[in-house]
């Protein structure tokens, strides 16, 4: 059973930074393709970025430039750093798993995902 567990969220001023970590059981990287999406309550959800299962990274134009996603598959562990906040970064993340690929879980949504964790961005 493929369960993904964020942390780190918080509250933060605009253009400071945040590192989000995921922790992750049930199923292997190389099997998955993993991310994370965001998602502020009464809205749609936002595909963040993405590794692949050759592990290449793709991004929302959105956070491209500011976002970094990485992972440490020995641990099982994905993280987000996430630099240069802003107000409108606020919701909640979530680290999520698809078993098809990057663009299909940005695009269409992840098939797993697990408990949120909130990040405020206060201006």
């Amino acid at each position: 059973e493929v369960q993904l567990q964020a942390s780190g969220g918080g509250l933060v001023q605009a253009g400071g930074s945040l590192k989000l970590s995921c922790a992750a059981s049930g199923f292997t990287f190389d099997d998955y393709a993993i991310g994370w999406f965001r998602q502020v309550p009464g809205k749609e959800r936002e595909g963040l970025a993405c590794i692949s299962k050759s592990g290449s990274a793709t991004y929302a134009d959105s956070v491209k430039g500011r976002f970094t996603i990485s992972s440490d598959n020995a641990k099982n562990t994905l993280y987000l750093q996430m630099n240069n906040l802003k107000p409108e970064d606020t919701a909640y993340y979530y680290c999520a798993a698809d078993s098809e690929d990057c663009l299909v879980a940005l695009g269409l949504g992840f098939e797993s995902w697990g408990q949120g964790t909130l990040v405020t961005v206060s201006s």
